[in-house]
Formats: structure tokens, sequence, C-alpha cells
């Protein structure tokens, strides 16, 4: 049975506020090459913070404005599965025969990283990977002065960096909602920077890599 890989493709990579075309060339050619199923799980990014911002300011429900949110990250996904040749853009996570799975948004109320998580529980997968902006995990902001970052964070510890609870559009490394299920089931988060496509395999490989483990 091939090794399961579960990937969280942050909509940051995907559209930083033009579409990432290069970026998206190198994730296809990472995966058609890699020897795992994979599972990659699309974020909304920028344009789902601007419509649920946009639902919010129109005074629609939380709830409604999660909605809109997903919504963009399917149109993310459908991008994507349209350069994997993939059969369709999954919501809800099930057992897939195919090799490479493209997923979104779900559920209201929790992000694509949760989703991810709920991928990784089904399928059993070993390693959750989460394809975000930055190098490593910081106990802070890596914007501000002496920001220190983390090779390995175990979950407590990563729990007092990140909020407590989660809104849609939540900028942090991997969010709380999604830390703690992890959690719960044991599982080996690896966040590494998408602009560093090649490092995957090397965490795959177990070779030495830029990135942060959580466990």
């Amino acid at each position: 049975m091939k090794k399961t890989v579960v990937l969280s493709v942050g909509g940051s990579l995907i559209n930083p506020g033009k579409i990432n075309t290069g970026f998206l060339k190198k994730l296809r050619a990472q995966i058609k090459n890699s020897p795992y199923k994979t599972v990659l799980v699309c974020g909304g990014g920028k344009i789902a913070r601007e419509y649920a911002a946009a639902a919010k300011k129109l005074g629609l429900a939380r709830e409604k404005q999660d909605i809109v949110g997903i919504a963009a990250t399917h149109l993310n996904a459908e991008l994507v599965r349209q350069l994997f040749s993939a059969k369709k853009v999954h919501s809800k996570p099930e057992i897939v025969k195919e090799k490479i799975i493209i997923a979104a948004g779900w559920k209201p109320g929790c992000s694509t990283d949760y989703d991810a998580v709920l991928w990784a529980e089904k399928l059993k997968a070993k390693h959750l990977v989460n394809l975000t902006n930055t190098d490593y995990i910081y106990d802070k902001n890596p914007k501000l002065k002496g920001a220190k970052p983390y090779k390995r964070v175990d979950w407590k510890e990563y729990f007092s960096i990140i909020p407590k609870k989660w809104k849609p559009g939540l900028s942090t490394p991997f969010d709380p909602i999604a830390a703690r299920k992890a959690s719960k089931l044991n599982l080996k988060v690896a966040c590494i920077n998408g602009k560093r496509i090649t490092q995957l395999e090397k965490y795959l490989s177990g070779k030495k890599f830029i990135g942060t483990v959580i466990e």
C-alpha cells in the first residue's frame, strides 16, 4: 500500500493577490513525480477573506460568511483539479482510489487545515504537511524583530503561541481547531514553505529539511 500524504495547501500560495502560476507548476511537478498517494486540500487565501469580509459588511450571519469563504476554496481547488486532471473536487473526506485527490472546504466553522486533519484521519495518513508562506513556525509574528523560529515544537507549546479561537481568515501557521484535533489523533504535522516545494520530498524521505515539525 502506498504511503498517503495529506497536504493543506494555503490559499496564500495559490492566490496571494493574483494567481501564482509559478507555484502551481512547481507543485504539479513535485506531486506528479511523487510515489505517494496525495490529498491536496486547497485553502481560500485572500479571495476568501475578501468575500467573507464583504458578507460581514452586508450584515450576513457568521455561518453565511463561512459559506462564502468556502466557495472561494472551491474556486482555487477547481483550478488545481484541472491542473492535475483529477476527477472532481471533494468536500467531505471519503475513501478515494485515485492517487491524487483534490479537496476544498467542507463545513462552516472551521478551516481547510481542519479539513486536512479529517482527511488524514479518514485515510489513516501518517503524514500531514501544511504548505504555508513562511520557512518555520515562530514564537511570534515573523515580521517582528527577534522572532524565534522552531524546527520542532510540541503541541502544548504550539498552543501557547497561537490564538485559542478560530475565525474566518485567521492567519496562523496551523489553526487552533485543526491543531486540537491533530493533537488528539497524535498526528505529526510538518509546516513547510510552499515556495521551497523541494523541501517536501526531503521531509518525506526523512532527510534534513527547512521547516517545522509539530508533534
